[in-house]
């Protein structure tokens, strides 16, 4: 052996204390205690905090023209009653909207009969009129062109244009509880 080595291996030696090979003798290791089950809830946060109510705004079509309510319409009506906004009773408002087929004074009375169609469909099915406020736009607001570059009539943005605007108007501030969703019954459906 080198003598130079003999100081550094003595070194070494001297510096492991004596200590045996941790694969002979493994430390020990702390064996369980049985404990109480622990919650994953923490028991400092409340449930859920409020939050803000947002205003919701549903087209209603009236594509083919005229103040009747067609299928789709209805279906849309019907999903709007379900709304959160709706079952919190906030204002609501309609505006009437026709295309630029026409004379002004006829948009703005159609504008005006289609806005009254979804607020008589609206109290039909429980809605206080005191909530409903109606407002005719007549052809001033479009969505898409009533016209095409060449100038002949869009009948697509036409359509698009003859519509209802529902808005649940919610305060500003107003807040509600989350909801919670139903857990299913055996057939899978929500419970009740």
């Amino acid at each position: 052996m080198n003598r130079r080595a003999i100081p550094a291996l003595l070194l070494l030696l001297a510096a492991c204390g004596g200590q045996s090979d941790p694969a002979e003798n493994p430390p020990e290791r702390a064996t369980p205690t049985p404990t109480e089950p622990v919650s994953i809830i923490r028991a400092d946060i409340e449930e859920a905090a409020e939050i803000p109510l947002e205003p919701l705004d549903v087209t209603i079509g009236f594509p083919d023209g005229g103040v009747e309510l067609d299928d789709k319409a209805v279906s849309a009506l019907e999903e709007l009653m379900q709304s959160r906004q709706q079952r919190e009773n906030v204002p609501i408002i309609l505006g009437g909207h026709s295309d630029a087929g026409g004379r002004d004074e006829v948009n703005q009375r159609v504008s005006r009969q289609r806005a009254e169609a979804v607020a008589a469909w609206l109290m039909e099915h429980g809605v206080a009129e005191d909530r409903i406020t109606v407002i005719a736009f007549g052809e001033q607001n479009p969505i898409q062109p009533n016209a095409l570059p060449d100038g002949s009539p869009n009948e697509v943005g036409r359509a698009a244009n003859r519509r209802v605007v529902v808005r649940l108007a919610v305060p500003e501030g107003v807040t509600v509880s989350p909801e919670t969703t139903p857990e299913p019954n055996a057939a899978g459906e929500p419970a009740n």
